[in-house]
């Protein structure tokens, strides 16, 4: 359909909690699925949230293929439509892990996520979905999610001396469009 404009960090709209999803399987809800996949793989994202395109619902696209030129050491993530997740820590333990962001372009930050959950919601069509994941599939869809609560990567920071321009923490990475 279209590929739509990302909001960058600053925008209050990305600040705000996003509405759940009340009807399924509408033409609204699968032209909103179309921009979402059409924009996250124009910008060679690993996922993206109704919100960074400026929708407040509680929608979310991820997955990768097996080399994302963003994270090229990560493992593929099966692509994934996540409406009205709810998420579950199945383990207390974190790992940090380096994260980037559409809408924080050019920076990366060392951030804590749960290293194994579950998540359940809903597919376009309205049926469950429930999945326990671990590693950089458990962190993708933890990031995106937190889009729809209203919270950016870098509000999860700890360390600010391991924040930065990706350009300067990783030189020779492709990560221009971040």
């Amino acid at each position: 359909m279209a590929i739509r404009e990302i909001l960058k960090m600053g925008d209050e709209r990305l600040l705000r909690v996003a509405q759940p999803v009340t009807q399924f399987n509408t033409p609204a809800l699968h032209a909103l699925l179309q921009d979402l996949n059409d924009t996250m793989l124009a910008a060679n994202g690993a996922g993206l949230a109704a919100p960074q395109i400026g929708v407040d619902l509680q929608v979310v696209v991820f997955g990768s293929g097996e080399v994302n030129p963003r994270y090229p050491d990560a493992p593929a993530v099966p692509y994934t439509v996540l409406i009205n997740p709810v998420l579950t820590p199945l383990r207390e333990d974190q790992e940090e892990g380096w994260e980037g962001c559409l809408s924080v372009p050019g920076l990366r930050g060392m951030v804590p996520r749960f290293t194994h959950l579950r998540y359940q919601g809903f597919d376009p069509q309205g049926q469950p979905i429930e999945r326990t994941v671990e590693g950089f599939h458990a962190r993708v869809v933890q990031h995106e999610c937190d889009h729809l609560i209203g919270v950016l990567y870098p509000m999860r920071v700890r360390d600010f001396s391991r924040f930065g321009y990706t350009e300067v923490l990783f030189p020779g990475l492709d990560d221009a469009d971040d």
